[in-house]
């Protein structure tokens, strides 16, 4: 009989507010708003030697940089088709066909991602915890599962290999 593990990290303090906006539907635009996101990670692999799939400190600690990183910041899209993002080292300026909003600098993250939706946040840190996970000398993680929930309720869940 085989057995499979995982590991799930969500704390309170696993919370970040930030502002967005998004498009759908091609042509709409969502006017700038703000949330109090709420994450949880969760990894699955073997036990090591130790009897652990990974330390829960050191999953912990690596995603609540994450989330100090983009909290109390404006969370902009580098790869969007129809918002461009332009920043030097005083502003961030972003346009959306007539619109355009002016921020200071440091108040910005600028996601490499292509809509700063749930999913694509969620994805946006697995890709980090991904990375460190794989240097964690002796890790067998397979699988990581980053969910971020961005209203009440409201999760959205990314999954990768590791």
């Amino acid at each position: 009989m085989s057995a499979g593990f995982s590991v799930r990290v969500t704390k309170d303090h696993l919370v970040f507010s930030a502002a967005h906006f998004i498009t759908f539907n091609g042509t709409i635009c969502e006017r700038l708003h703000g949330h109090n996101w709420r994450v949880a990670v969760e990894v699955d692999g073997p036990l090591d030697e130790n009897r652990y799939v990974f330390d829960f400190i050191a999953l912990r600690d690596a995603i609540q940089k994450l989330v100090l990183e983009l909290d109390h910041h404006v969370l902009l899209p580098t790869e969007h088709a129809a918002i461009r993002v332009i920043a030097d080292e005083r502003e961030v300026t972003a346009t959306f066909e007539e619109r355009r909003w002016v921020f200071p600098r440091e108040d910005c993250i600028l996601l490499p991602v292509i809509n700063t939706t749930a999913e694509e946040i969620a994805h946006w840190m697995g890709l980090q915890l991904r990375e460190s996970i794989r240097r964690q000398p002796g890790n067998k993680v397979h699988t990581v599962r980053v969910e971020v929930e961005e209203n009440f309720g409201q999760w959205a869940r990314c999954e990768m290999d590791v």
